[in-house]
């Protein structure tokens, strides 16, 4: 829905309530007309059912109001003498419309200077409740959000078991696209497996279901900062539009929203307007090498050979030994046929260790042949790209014109048509966009180029291309706790006590501010219970 559409639906629910409660107004001293007044009708009902004017707010707040108007409709008929369980349960399967039998046809009396205090220590306990999930919701949702590392793509900056605490008001926070659905979860209900939000998966563009109507349009609250080269970003995957995760060719007939898409979390090596190169691994950013902070590692993929076969046990175990010693933990295989092993991924620090080893006779990086198709982004015949071997390709600038041309269109045509909403064909040697002849294009928002540290094992832009900026939702700023083995089992738990209560960000060894932070939590409490003893002597 756009925002006229939404203001038109938001109109018409103005006058579904003026129409179902104006009687109510009267009888609690106030005028008629106010139950139709938007916004003001409802700074006025706070004060017929004695709650705060901030309620207004959380009111048209997204999924938080999914909590706080059913709560207005239970207040309301509170404030009018029923209050009863299956008052409350009335307003609610109803939809309020519980409150036109109350208008029109129920003897209520308004209750002025009623008692707002629950009856029954299980009201307590709903409401509390009920009000931590809002305070939480809002702080999820607009301020700081948990997010754990599922995988190794940026192994030495952040690992696998790592809890995060992501900042949303660094980028500017990103509304909730999507108005119905669960708080506090992301696109899955945990346990039940089942979807969160409302929406029609089989969405196309002229599908007209209500479900897929009740999205809001895109907006972001403004932020502090930009987001900079090399920054560690948390985004929703733009290739999650697709049916089959394995396959990067998008089928415009399943979609996800936006703020539904799965999370992932990479590094920023490609800001708007840069031109973009990888040359055997490393980045290239307008022809200049791109330079990782201090705490990262690049990591690639290697073929390890000794000198003397390992024979015994004793031997195998001992070269594993070394291996992880080294730390190289992320997986290796032997290859029996020509007796070597592979590595997954290692660092160069980690390499220069192992070439000192008596029994290594060589390390060599597997690295891709520059004319290798690598079958990744853009996926073209014309486009002999791989892993280690891509571009140069410039990342499209809000504002900025790119000249199009059938050489070029596979790169720019997912952006244009996709992200951008339009619709994008080739006939011959002409290109059309929406049905016009175009020669060229201009973007209206910035993309981005993610990538992970750990270059042969992280999926990342180099197959599915751009990030747009409305799918970027924070930065990772904060370590809260690490488990490591935290995918094998809580048998094998470990934690990693030097990495909890860390900065993600940061020059220098890393610094963990838990002890400071217990003796802080102590020292508040000691304080608490002092003051307590010293307030009950006098």
């Amino acid at each position: 829905m756009t925002w006229t559409q939404w203001f038109i639906f938001l109109l018409v629910l103005q006058i579904i309530h003026g129409l179902g409660t104006w009687k109510l107004y009267i009888k609690a001293g106030r005028q008629a007309w106010e139950a139709f007044v938007p916004i003001y009708n409802a700074v006025v009902l706070m004060k017929i059912i004695s709650r705060p004017w901030w309620w207004v707010i959380l009111m048209f707040l997204p999924i938080v109001n999914l909590i706080m108007i059913p709560a207005a409709w239970v207040e309301t008929a509170r404030a009018f003498g029923k209050d009863t369980k299956l008052d409350a349960l009335l307003c609610i399967i109803t939809l309020g419309f519980y409150l036109y039998y109350l208008n029109y046809f129920a003897d209520v009396n308004y209750i002025e200077n009623r008692a707002l205090k629950p009856k029954t220590s299980a009201g307590e306990w709903i409401t509390s409740i009920l009000f931590a999930i809002v305070a939480a919701t809002i702080v999820h949702t607009y301020f700081f959000q948990p997010f754990v590392i599922p995988s190794s793509s940026l192994e030495k900056s952040l690992l696998v078991g790592d809890f995060l605490i992501v900042s949303k008001i660094h980028y500017g926070a990103r509304g909730p696209m999507t108005t119905v659905g669960a708080p506090m979860v992301h696109d899955t209900i945990p346990v039940l497996k089942t979807k969160s939000y409302l929406y029609n998966d089989n969405f196309d563009k002229r599908n007209t279901s209500w479900a897929n109507k009740l999205q809001l349009p895109y907006f972001r609250l403004p932020g502090f900062e930009n987001v900079e080269r090399n920054d560690i970003v948390v985004f929703n995957q733009p290739a999650d539009t697709l049916l089959d995760m394995n396959d990067f060719n998008p089928d415009r007939n399943y979609y996800k929203p936006i703020d539904k898409k799965t999370n992932l979390v990479k590094r920023c090596v490609g800001l708007p307007g840069d031109t973009l190169e990888i040359r055997n691994g490393y980045v290239y950013i307008n022809g200049t090498q791109n330079k990782l902070p201090p705490r990262s590692q690049l990591q690639f993929s290697y073929r390890l050979t000794l000198k003397k076969p390992i024979s015994t046990s004793g031997e195998e175990r001992m070269f594993y030994n070394m291996l992880d010693k080294v730390d190289i933990d992320d997986g290796f295989q032997f290859n029996p046929n020509d007796g070597t092993f592979y590595l997954a991924a290692a660092s160069d620090k980690a390499i220069a260790q192992l070439k000192i080893q008596p029994n290594i006779a060589s390390v060599e990086r597997i690295t891709r042949d520059p004319e290798q198709n690598g079958n990744i982004f853009p996926r073209d015949p014309n486009y002999k790209w791989n892993v280690d071997h891509f571009g140069p390709l410039w990342i499209p600038k809000a504002g900025e014109t790119v000249k199009l041309s059938t050489d070029n269109i596979a790169i720019y045509k997912r952006a244009i048509e996709e992200y951008e909403n339009n619709n994008v064909v080739t006939r011959g040697n002409q290109i059309f966009i929406n049905e016009q002849p175009a020669t060229s294009y201009t973007f209206k928002q910035d993309y981005y180029w993610m990538m992970g540290d750990n270059r042969h094992n992280s999926i990342d832009s180099r197959y599915w291309g751009f990030v747009p900026y409305n799918h970027i939702f924070g930065k990772p700023v904060f370590i809260w706790m690490s488990i490591d083995g935290i995918n094998d089992g809580i048998k094998n738990w470990s934690f990693r006590w030097d990495r909890i209560f860390t900065t993600v960000s940061g020059s220098g060894k890393r610094s963990s501010y838990l002890i400071p932070f217990l003796v802080v939590v102590f020292g508040i409490y000691g304080f608490n219970k002092w003051r307590k003893k010293k307030k009950a002597k006098a």
